[in-house]
């Protein structure tokens, strides 16, 4: 009889070894960023969450554009052209570091660059993209309003003829990166239906005051865009999409990201639950010794590893071009409800420490309750997937 081959030792970072599906390339564009996330916001990001700022974001983003994780899925234009599980990675390495770095990241690239990629000109493509790719020019993504979040069909912001121009009228809410943008991408009714507009932000009646007094995303730009009586040329206009399936396919773009990067704010309070758990001695032993805290941590792995499974399943179908949007909000509402049900864990593993803001548990946990309901909350979600379920709108 043969011998057994040897088993691999058992890895407490990767206990389901999903690592072995990953190409040396998949590996090689994580440790990347990983190492950026590392070095550049990670000794900064508790300061930086405690004051409510994100300071230097345009020097962040072009050394984001550097290591090529702006617009990273795209083809072209300066753009990286990497597969889709390779920018699953990068996402869950930002936000590992925090969620407002991977808003960022995500915005720039799923959201505004994703949009001219897919539905600009070739000029518009020329004029913006390469600049976008490099980190010279910030983008956002105008949707959202102050009255209609998740029913974007009736949306007030509206553009009407005026000659030869379009003229723009209205408000848009909670737009990442909106008062540091040089561009946005602005979607509005039209006599012809809902079109995509990219608009300079340096265009006059263009505004963009900034959102304070966040408990949350606090290390991020979010802002308001104001928009009275923008003039812009006939050719602002994304000219290959009319209707809501422009921007609902640039959110699902957008929410393929999250769910990988809600594993990484997940993964970070895990592991310092675990670390936490070997060295804080109670009743004369480290707390990880106990029973109960073994349950907490075993419970945390399996949900934390099956997300990241799940999210490299559906990385691979969009590789294949199989990837349905139903897929996705499969994807948006399991890992993000679970990656908040692991934070709220380890923050009771810290116990009184688990509130500090020496550990990354209470940011990460925080930041979820953002993430948790933009891109389509929890109920948008459920009814995308019920609906899939059993044929039966329930939307309206």
């Amino acid at each position: 009889m043969a011998a057994s081959p040897k088993l691999p030792a058992f890895d407490p970072a990767d206990p389901l070894g999903v690592d072995d599906l990953l190409e040396p390339e998949d590996l090689a564009i994580r440790d990347t960023v990983r190492t950026w996330a590392t070095d550049r916001v990670l000794p900064h990001i508790a300061q930086w969450y405690e004051n409510g700022e994100l300071p230097g974001i345009r020097d962040l983003a072009r050394e984001l554009g550097a290591i090529g994780a702006l617009g990273m899925s795209l083809d072209g234009y300066g753009c990286a052209g990497a597969s889709a599980v390779q920018y699953g990675l990068a996402c869950l390495e930002l936000e590992a570091a925090d969620s407002g770095i991977r808003s960022l990241v995500s915005v720039q690239g799923s959201l505004a660059m994703y949009a001219i990629h897919r539905f600009g000109s070739e000029e518009q493509k020329q004029a913006w993209l390469p600049r976008m790719a490099a980190g010279e020019v910030i983008g956002c993504f105008g949707l959202t309003e102050p009255d209609h979040g998740s029913d974007p069909a009736n949306m007030r912001t509206h553009a009407k003829r005026d000659g030869g121009d379009w003229i723009l009228n209205g408000r848009k809410m909670w737009i990442t990166n909106g008062s540091v943008a040089g561009v946005a991408v602005v979607w509005a009714q039209t006599e012809d239906g809902i079109r995509g507009f990219v608009v300079p932000t340096d265009s006059p009646g263009f505004s963009a005051p900034e959102i304070k007094r966040k408990w949350s995303l606090r290390a991020s730009v979010t802002s308001e865009l104001v928009l009275d009586d923008v003039r812009l040329p006939a050719d602002a206009v994304l000219p290959e999409v009319t209707g809501l399936r422009g921007p609902l396919s640039c959110l699902s773009h957008a929410r393929y990201g999250i769910l990988w990067g809600a594993m990484g704010a997940a993964r970070s309070s895990f592991e310092a639950a675990v670390e936490y758990a070997k060295s804080r001695e109670q009743f004369g032993r480290p707390i990880g010794g106990f029973q109960l805290t073994q349950a907490k941590l075993a419970d945390m792995a399996v949900e934390l590893h099956k997300g990241i499974l799940l999210a490299h399943h559906l990385g691979r179908r969009m590789d294949a071009g199989r990837l349905r949007p139903e897929q996705v909000s499969f994807g948006k509402l399991n890992n993000v409800r679970e990656a908040i049900d692991i934070c709220r864990t380890a923050r009771t593993i810290l116990g009184a420490n688990g509130i500090s803001l020496e550990y990354p548990v209470m940011r990460h946990a925080t930041n979820l309750e953002s993430v948790l309901t933009y891109e389509g909350t929890v109920e948008m979600h459920q009814l995308v997937l019920g609906k899939a379920l059993t044929g039966l709108d329930a939307f309206r």
